[in-house]
């Protein structure tokens, strides 16, 4: 990917990471772009499951009847050395069938999951949310997990969710 690159290491538990200027017509800004992929089959494309390490957002939800208010621990903001970073995480996911004995790629989902300074448009309240319950059971011990919805992320902000087809469907960007 093509990127005005900061010599600066980033570490989590996040498949890429890269410190970049990310440049605007007025200014720029530094950014910590964070880039996790997975593979699923395609009855799962709707949601990412995700970690608190892989967003900053507090998951504001309704889990067995209770409000939960689980803090991201990726900071809004990064600071490493006295330079602030503005954490960004992209989520792509790639959807395949099985057919046979192979599996056969049917699209990518790319998402771009709000920083948490975007709190109070994207999750206000545990009503008003882009989370679903995750795949993880507290009961053993497992730690918490949060799936992000497509489809409700993409109804508060249709930039920041892009379904991918493959050939011979053409591709076309949506608002």
């Amino acid at each position: 990917m093509g990127m005005a690159r900061i010599d600066q290491r980033l570490f989590g538990k996040i498949d890429y990471k890269r410190a970049r200027y990310l440049f605007q017509p007025d200014y720029a800004i530094r950014q910590a772009l964070f880039v996790d992929s997975k593979a699923e089959k395609i009855s799962g494309q709707g949601t990412a499951t995700l970690q608190t390490s892989q967003f900053s957002m507090t998951v504001r939800q309704i889990r067995t009847g209770k409000d939960i208010n689980i803090e991201g621990s990726l900071p809004q903001i990064l600071t490493i050395r006295d330079t602030a970073y503005l954490t960004t995480t992209i989520f792509v996911k790639y959807n395949y069938q099985e057919i046979e004995s192979s599996n056969e790629l049917r699209s990518i989902t790319v998402a771009a999951v709000p920083n948490g300074l975007l709190q109070s448009r994207y999750n206000p309240s545990p009503q008003s949310t882009i989370w679903l319950a995750g795949r993880n059971a507290p009961t053993r011990g497992e730690p918490f997990r949060v799936r992000l919805s497509f489809r409700q992320l993409k109804n508060k902000a249709g930039w920041r969710v892009q379904i991918i087809p493959l050939p011979p469907v053409d591709f076309v960007w949506s608002n």
